[in-house]
């Protein structure tokens, strides 16, 4: 039997100003991401979309959901494989597309920078992110293709890239 995980936020919109939303402009997008024992998030639109720059946009925040997930499942496979990894950074990137008054996000590219110990271990290490694609719960719920464009470094130097893929 599946076992089953829940989860639990709350989204207060702080921008009615004095107006609300009698119109288009007389309302900003700022609201407030409450997690339960944990710190505030400040969030609006993107500012293409009358939001506040300043603050996260939900855009972001898919993009960041999706490449915390597959670092933490890269991370479980290469302590399963017995790989040391000392380093790891992402420089994800995301398309979006709009028509009219909807939109959805196409593709999200993740760019792992991924530095291990050994260098005889760079092919696994760099086949661990097939499998850490394949066990992020955030990449499989999602409507769009994630690909990963994996490096991987020992020493400070690289010494193995992959293509993007899923």
């Amino acid at each position: 039997m599946p076992m089953q995980h829940a989860y639990a936020v709350e989204v207060e919109w702080t921008g009615a100003g004095e107006a609300g939303t009698s119109s288009y402009r007389s309302y900003t997008r700022d609201h407030v991401v409450r997690i339960e024992g944990l710190p505030d998030i400040l969030g609006s639109a993107d500012k293409t979309f009358r939001g506040d720059a300043a603050r996260h946009n939900p855009e972001l925040l898919l993009l960041t959901a999706l490449a915390q997930c597959h670092m933490l499942s890269y991370l479980h496979q290469a302590v399963s494989r017995g790989i040391v990894v000392t380093a790891y950074r992402d420089a994800a990137t995301a398309t979006m597309e709009t028509a009219g008054t909807g939109g959805r996000f196409t593709e999200a590219v993740l760019h792992p920078v991924v530095t291990i110990t050994d260098a005889s271990q760079a092919a696994d290490a760099l086949d661990a992110h097939v499998q850490a694609s394949k066990d992020c719960f955030i990449a499989a719920s999602v409507a769009f293709p994630v690909l990963h464009a994996p490096t991987i470094v020992v020493d400070g130097e690289t010494v193995a890239q992959g293509e993007a893929h899923a």
